[in-house]
């Protein structure tokens, strides 16, 4: 599992991965899924079934909810053996929750020693569907989890990094050539256009390189 989830071509194709796995190997799990918060705002990254979109934007709307907390928190686990006997810690969530279908749930977060990188979620429509042995189980999948995001996530920003300055790079040889000025001169008009149309330098040049064009000059 832990080969396979390194060898993923993609954060996205880790993360639903991740989720699969979850869904495989942990005894009693019905639905999986991942999310962040960020600014209080929930983001489902991936999801095993309907029920973890629902709950997902429910914990969204009210602000709470087990999930929301573990995420917020950095609560390491969390299990919930019937969600029924949880109402007064999220009152908001709960006799939602229940609507919708959920009995029982177990939280993992997502974390490295860097970063917090979320929470995986794992749901059962029944209650006391998790056991101890389910718990280890996730806890084990997390673990390995955490660390294939992380990696996965640093490549596709390393990858996304150097692309940039290749493309930042490649519009500043078309300036400097057009015009006949330096280096510092081109990426100074590669700022000016970038700031005067409020538009990200990488993709100003990302432009340029694909159109000969730049805003706010041609």
């Amino acid at each position: 599992m832990a080969r396979d989830l390194a060898s993923q071509s993609s954060v996205q194709a880790t993360l639903d991965k991740i989720v699969a796995y979850a869904v495989d190997l942990v005894d009693g799990c019905e639905d999986a899924g991942i999310l962040v918060i960020e600014n209080k705002r929930v983001t489902t990254l991936s999801a095993h079934g309907d029920l973890v979109q629902a709950s997902d934007k429910l914990q969204g709307e009210v602000g709470e909810g087990p999930c929301f907390d573990a995420t917020r928190n950095t609560e390491p686990v969390y299990r919930i053996e019937d969600l029924t006997r949880t109402a007064e810690r999220w009152k908001r969530y709960t006799p939602r929750a229940r609507e919708l279908g959920v009995g029982s749930m177990m939280g993992f977060c997502l974390y490295t020693d860097d970063d917090n990188l979320g929470a995986l979620n794992i749901y059962s429509t029944r209650p006391g569907a998790f056991t101890e042995r389910s718990e280890h189980i996730g806890w084990l999948l997390a673990s390995h989890a955490a660390v294939a995001f992380a990696s996965a996530r640093e490549h596709a920003q390393l990858h996304a990094g150097m692309a940039s300055r290749h493309d930042i790079g490649e519009a500043l040889g078309i300036i400097m050539e057009r015009y006949k000025i330096t280096e510092e001169e081109a990426f100074a008009v590669l700022k000016k256009s970038s700031q005067d149309h409020n538009i990200k330098l990488r993709d100003v040049a990302r432009r340029i390189g694909e159109t000969g064009e730049i805003p706010g000059i041609d």
